[in-house]
């Protein structure tokens, strides 16, 4: 779709905003300043009669289900931020998770026997209406011959093109951003845009999340956290998935915290450090965690409530490098040693290395200290999150597009456990799990490990220098060079083991 097609698209979701005063609501006049408060009331003399009923998020879910897959996942990310908009406003996005309407049964069971290439009943004993639809799939309940109960996900007819509409419409929004607003080309658009129309695509091909929910269910099995469930191959194509049943209540659902015997602290302690574990010690965590893809059973005796993940069509990844620097920088605000936390920005390039390193660690410690001893509902996180974008144009920090996803489930994450335990305190959650990553990457021992994996790649690099054929040299008379070699190799490891042994001493 053309960029000149793409206008008309983008003016009319500003248009429906403005019919339905969802753009600069009424409700928020007084926070307003003077140039934004006539700016709405100039938009509001055309916003329609009907469209304006109702509250502020009732009329942006109304907006935003009309609007398609992208509108609607930014719905379902402001519906996790209740400590931000309020409870209500919450609750009023909150149906755009799992609750829109859904296209008929026949069409579904259509093209789930297209995909397998054969009649439906030589793979399911039953297959049954929807249970849940989102804004790219609905998921039905079905029993395999063999008794087993499973999910199926098929998607939406044609969303395939409704997604390229919303693409063009995103990247021609960045484009304007870009051009007429200076202040947000340090937060790269384009690229920003272009991450989440990258995630979109891997959203509409559901083998990649039969692969992508496979390799992290056999990582979370490594953790107490949560579970994913058991891809069934031989129910997996392009536009359909089957997974084993996830027990338990959505926490969509109200009723799911009110389950017999659940603890509501170690719950959302649950659901913060599942996604620290995955993101630090895999580099591989689900980039949507919100209360719809997140089930959660009663507790079993002598154990804590059971938490399984769906919905793995979008999947973050970390480098050893990320990795290394989000641990860094979370310990560091554990302890509350902003210096280390300045110099983690700076060495990763987060900070532009011209800016002071001092003045930097002085702002992180004007927004972090302020959290620390007090109870998470006393902190205003509309407050926080402002300091922190006001620092970041103050030193010229510019969005990395491959932590976009990270930054966005981090948020995520944090307003689930907030709206599960409105005291959950996030640093307090994420301190084992940084510390027992700090504690294995960062000790003696891992340093030795780091010191023989390079003297294994000297050695390597040597030994493949060694067979190289080698190359005429007028005058200078040949000699055999592989014993200098591997000379050369031994150096380089007694080397490597002296300095690994001095380090340790």
């Amino acid at each position: 779709m053309s960029r000149i097609a793409a206008f008309p698209r983008l003016i009319a979701a500003g248009w429906a905003l403005v019919r339905a005063d969802a753009l600069i609501p009424r409700e928020v006049e007084p926070v307003l300043p003077p140039s934004a408060l006539w700016a709405g009331r100039a938009l509001r003399l055309f916003a329609g009669g009907a469209a304006r009923q109702g509250r502020p998020g009732e009329r942006l879910a109304r907006v935003l289900e009309r609007e398609g897959p992208a509108a609607i996942k930014m719905g379902q990310f402001l519906s996790t931020r209740a400590d931000i908009f309020g409870t209500q406003f919450a609750e009023d996005l909150s149906h755009l998770k799992d609750r829109l309407p859904a296209f008929p049964l026949e069409v579904a069971k259509a093209e789930v026997a297209r995909g397998l290439g054969r009649p439906l009943d030589t793979l399911y004993a039953s297959f049954e209406a929807s249970i849940a639809a989102a804004s790219l799939a609905q998921a039905h309940s079905a029993t395999l011959l063999d008794g087993t109960r499973v999910a199926v996900k098929v998607l939406r007819p044609g969303i395939e093109r409704q997604v390229t509409r919303d693409s063009a419409a995103l990247r021609l929004a960045a484009d304007l951003a870009e051009r007429l607003v200076p202040a947000a080309r340090r937060l790269r658009p384009r690229q920003f845009v272009e991450v989440v129309i990258r995630a979109l695509d891997l959203e509409l091909d559901l083998r990649f999340e039969a692969a992508g929910c496979a390799e992290l269910g056999e990582a979370m099995k490594l953790d107490p956290y949560m579970r994913a469930p058991d891809v069934v191959w031989d129910g997996v194509g392009k536009r359909f998935l089957t997974l084993t049943w996830a027990s338990g209540l959505a926490l969509s659902d109200p009723a799911a915290l009110e389950q017999p015997g659940l603890d509501r602290k170690a719950l959302a302690e649950a659901v913060t450090r599942g996604f620290l574990a995955q993101a630090l010690d895999h580099g591989l965590f689900h980039a949507d965690l919100h209360e719809g893809n997140l089930f959660v059973g009663a507790p079993i005796q002598g154990g804590g409530a059971s938490i399984v993940a769906v919905d793995y069509g979008i999947l973050g990844r970390l480098g050893p490098a990320e990795r290394k620097y989000l641990a860094e920088i979370l310990y560091g605000f554990l302890n509350r040693d902003y210096p280390r936390v300045a110099a983690v920005h700076f060495d990763a390039g987060y900070v532009p290395a011209h800016q002071d390193r001092d003045a930097f660690a002085q702002a992180l410690r004007a927004v972090g200290e302020p959290v620390f001893g007090r109870d998470a509902s006393d902190v205003s996180m509309g407050r926080l999150l402002a300091q922190l974008f006001e620092i970041t144009a103050l030193f010229d920090m510019a969005l990395r597009p491959e932590l976009v996803l990270l930054q966005k489930t981090m948020v995520t994450v944090e307003g689930v456990a907030r709206r599960i335990d409105p005291t959950h305190d996030l640093w307090a959650a994420a301190d084992p799990v940084v510390r027992r990553w700090i504690a294995r990457e960062l000790s003696p021992a891992a340093k030795v490990r780091e010191f023989t994996d390079e003297a294994v790649r000297a050695i390597r690099a040597l030994a493949r220098l060694a067979e190289a054929p080698p190359v005429p040299v007028a005058v200078v008379e040949r000699r055999p060079a592989q014993p200098l070699l591997w000379f050369l190799a031994g150096a380089a490891v007694a080397a490597l083991a002296f300095a690994a042994g001095a380090w340790l001493v």
